[in-house]
């Protein structure tokens, strides 16, 4: 008899000591922002579709083009653009203005780049916004941009340059394109919260 109240008061006391390890564990765990959730799910979600409507809807008004020609010559670069490209948020266009409102307002980074094949056949890119590193919980959206010969560099001041694709020195040249079309290029945007 004793035997099996030594087992039953052990068994007990395993349990209380089982119960009290995961009660422990589970309040020492630190849910974050960036804790994997169905919630984090859904607003990169949202994140992602908001990106395809912009960009999707920039195409359609013209404004993604305006800002893939506001180029600069000389520079070789985007108009006011680093090296890496705008840094502080959006090209000043009026896409640019669109990305800020959309974004950046709202505490979401984002990085916008523009993909094309050079003329040895490989695909390169080229940053147009870099805003840093995306998290591990970025969205990402893609549009593709048809240029014509005949479409115009943008000037700083958001004019309609002389120079058209087919005599200008740009980002990516003409030399496989047939007839009337200049290039292709994908436009990629990537946006994950701040």
């Amino acid at each position: 008899m004793d035997r099996a109240q030594a087992h039953t008061l052990e068994a007990i006391t395993a349990a209380m000591i089982l119960i009290s390890s995961l009660v422990f564990a589970l309040q020492v765990t630190a849910v974050t922002p960036l804790t994997g959730s169905t919630s984090s799910q859904h607003i990169e979600n949202q994140q992602a579709a908001v990106a395809e409507g912009v960009l999707a809807s920039a195409e359609e008004n013209g404004t993604l083009a305006e800002t893939i020609l506001y180029w600069n010559e000389s520079a070789r670069n985007w108009h006011g653009a680093t090296r890496e490209g705008y840094v502080r948020g959006g090209p000043p266009t009026t896409f640019g203005g669109v990305l800020n409102d959309t974004f950046i307002e709202r505490g979401i980074a984002f990085d916008l780049t523009v993909y094309y094949i050079d003329e040895d056949g490989t695909r390169q890119s080229r940053a147009i916004v870099d805003l840093g590193e995306p998290s591990d919980h970025a969205s990402t959206a893609r549009q593709l941009v048809t240029l014509a010969d005949g479409d115009h560099l943008v000037n700083a001041d958001g004019t309609r340059s002389s120079s058209t694709l087919s005599n200008a020195s740009y980002i990516v040249d003409d030399g496989h394109a047939e007839g009337d079309l200049y290039s292709v290029l994908e436009v990629e945007i990537v946006v994950w919260r701040m």
